[in-house]
């Protein structure tokens, strides 16, 4: 490939994967075509991109960015799944394929510059919660504290309510009411 081609390459893969922080390496090699069809089709409804990438020249538009860390998973025929909301999004999804299509080898993500090896690191990774998940998550802790001291202020003061029910209801129906002591 001349010099000129590959400098058009990494142009390209600077500008599309700019910022990304996350991503998946698959191989697709073998995999029938209606069902590389299918796959690529669901995950671009989920907003998800599937690249085949030159890895040396991913490689090295990686350099120096929090990609670099994938470069052991770029080897033979790669593609490049990314995109969504997170990529804990994109390997949940491509998790699920894998089950599907046994040809999808799911060789490694990386997360804000951390690896995840192998099949097992693309499953763990697919078990973390997503950005939102976990702001969810964080919110509930902050409020739970505030829940817990409502809770706690409204189950005496139903049961005094409820004193104080019963012993309307008493005089009401013309009982005497004893004085507690």
């Amino acid at each position: 490939m001349s010099k000129p081609v590959k400098e058009m390459i990494m142009s390209d893969y600077e500008k599309r994967f700019e910022g990304m922080e996350g991503a998946l390496v698959v191989d697709i090699r073998g995999i029938p075509a209606n069902d590389n069809n299918a796959l690529r089709n669901s995950l671009r409804e989920q907003d998800i991109q599937l690249t085949v990438v030159k890895n040396t020249l991913a490689r090295k538009v990686f350099e120096g960015t929090p990609m670099e860390a994938i470069g052991p998973a770029l080897q033979g025929p790669a593609a490049l799944a990314y995109g969504s909301e997170s990529v804990v999004n994109v390997a949940r999804a491509l998790v699920d394929w894998a089950k599907k299509i046994h040809d999808l080898e799911l060789r490694g993500a990386v997360l804000e510059g951390e690896f995840y090896a192998g099949e097992e690191g693309v499953k763990r990774l697919s078990e973390f919660p997503t950005r939102e998940e976990a702001q969810a998550k964080a919110v509930q802790v902050v409020l739970s504290p505030a829940q817990n001291v409502v809770g706690g202020a409204k189950g005496p003061g139903s049961k005094v309510l409820g004193v104080v029910k019963e012993i309307q209801e008493r005089l009401e129906r013309g009982e005497t009411v004893a004085k507690a002591g």
